[in-house]
């Protein structure tokens, strides 16, 4: 399966390198956009879910590093849940 890097910056500024075990990012996620956290969460839930489900259709096993991604994700969006209007950008791609 084709794997996918892709580069977020957290509405503090931090940047995370965050990994997809499929192509299936790109339909939810686009380099140079700003999400709205609840949005940014919805789609990477989606996104990773569905990355996983693929993983587990081939091989028998959900794929552990998209659920932990995910997790990672979910952590750190916490910290800026209560942030007025936090957004989440997309900064790049990497095959």
């Amino acid at each position: 399966m084709p794997e996918m890097i892709f580069h977020i910056r957290w509405p503090d500024g931090t940047p995370e390198r965050c990994y997809s075990p499929s192509l299936v990012i790109k339909d939810y996620l686009t380099p140079g956009e700003s999400y709205g956290l609840d949005d940014f969460l919805v789609r990477s839930r989606t996104a990773l879910g569905i990355a996983s489900a693929r993983v587990e259709a081939r091989y028998g096993h959900p794929c552990s590093l998209a659920l932990a991604q995910l997790a990672r994700i979910e952590a750190t969006a916490k910290r800026f849940s209560n942030a007025p209007e936090p957004r989440v950008t997309v900064e790049a791609f990497d095959a």
